[in-house]
């Protein structure tokens, strides 16, 4: 038996296809996991890239790469991001980075939040995630 996830990518009609994420993810089987939000801290809790987004930006995904890897994943088993920026002015930004850890061609289905502050003054960026693998995969 096949027990890899059956992941579908959806464009719905009627929906605008906006570029950077899918609207709708669908998964039918598989191993999920839940990823907390990854900030540009370092393994010692040392913020990475003051005033420098893109530094910020790239730690962030290193990190949840990082947690990826600790549960047997990688970035291709991503459905799912919650991005949450202080500044929408460094969306272009943090979609180059992202890019550069993502299939840009099938990106996962995404919500994007201005926010007035994060969990520290100078944390600039933040994402979680929901990964899928097969079941027999890290099992």
């Amino acid at each position: 038996m096949d027990n890899s996830p059956t992941r579908r990518f959806l464009f719905p009609d009627g929906l605008a296809k906006v570029p950077g994420y899918t609207p709708v993810v669908e998964v039918r089987a598989g191993r999920t996991v839940y990823i907390s939000g990854q900030v540009p801290t370092d393994e010692f809790g040392r913020l990475i890239g003051t005033d420098d987004f893109e530094a910020q930006a790239r730690q962030v995904f290193e990190n949840l790469g990082r947690a990826l890897r600790a549960a047997e994943m990688d970035f291709s088993h991503i459905v799912k991001f919650g991005i949450y920026l202080t500044d929408m002015a460094n969306l272009a930004a943090m979609r180059r980075v992202r890019d550069e850890f993502i299939d840009a061609a099938q990106p996962p289905a995404s919500t994007l939040v201005q926010v007035a502050a994060l969990g520290h003054p100078q944390w600039l960026f933040e994402v979680d995630a929901v990964a899928v693998a097969p079941l027999d995969a890290g099992a």
